[in-house]
């Protein structure tokens, strides 16, 4: 695949959100009646932010928590939209977000299987082929006849999973979600993650809080701190700066 071709193009793009009106004339009337009344700021969390990544390649998002890693990858997945800046998506997008969001939870994990995967944009007729693929990948043969409200958290994100890798996506956006179920399940998903990468087919966008991952599966870093663009790179140097940076401040 042309490495030139864009997937994702981030041009000046800021996100702001606004504090809820009603909450706030709710906090001045009764919380601080009476008392001086400090004006409460729009919260920046992109500013001005532009890069690209392109097609085929795996990037890893990093900073710390509040930094603006998340908006960027909603506003990548359409949830959310910048306030100002353009985005340009190239690409079916597969969202690795919040795994098991829209399971019913009377629904048994079977039917679960064919409802998310509907929601993925997958075919009854597809899922039917895959379903035996899925319930085996999750582990979850024992239980995928029984109610979803009765899985533990860590099973709702191993079928989540499950259904997720099955969407033959474009473009894959990934959330802190590799570290799902135990140990053994961990590493099966970062192999399953590997020849999704290595197939060169998909553009992978991974937020992240290890650097160890980012380093190990990245091709490329983009570095968001205090919601401005800190650099884009190799894996080798921005990973080390961005380390560095945090034993400094964390050392203050």
């Amino acid at each position: 695949m042309n490495s030139q071709e864009i997937a994702i193009k981030f041009d000046s793009v800021t996100k702001i959100y606004h504090k809820n009106l009603k909450a706030l004339n709710l906090r001045l009337l009764f919380v601080n009646a009476g008392s001086d009344i400090k004006p409460i700021l729009p919260i920046k969390s992109l500013d001005n932010i532009s890069f690209e990544i392109f097609k085929g390649e795996t990037v890893g998002i990093i900073g710390q928590n509040g930094s603006g890693k998340s908006t960027a990858l909603k506003i990548i997945a359409g949830i959310s939209s910048p306030t100002n800046g353009s985005v340009m998506i190239d690409g079916k997008i597969t969202t690795m977000l919040e795994l098991g969001s829209g399971f019913h939870g009377d629904f048994t994990g079977r039917e679960n299987i064919f409802l998310n995967g509907s929601l993925f944009g997958m075919s009854n007729y597809y899922l039917s082929s895959k379903v035996d693929e899925i319930i085996a990948f999750s582990e979850l043969e024992s239980k995928i006849d029984e109610p979803v409200r009765t899985y533990s958290a860590g099973m709702i994100a191993r079928l989540g999973f499950s259904i997720a890798i099955q969407t033959q996506p474009e473009i894959l956006l990934i959330d802190e979600i590799l570290a799902v179920g135990d140990i053994a399940f961990q590493e099966k998903c970062l192999c399953k993650f590997e020849e999704i990468k290595k197939s060169g087919k998909t553009t992978v966008v991974l937020v992240t809080h290890s650097l160890e991952q980012a380093k190990e599966h990245c091709s490329k870093i983009i570095w968001i701190q205090n919601s401005k663009l800190q650099g884009v790179g190799s894996p080798s140097d921005l990973v080390d700066e961005y380390d560095t940076y945090m034993h400094g401040k964390n050392s203050k």
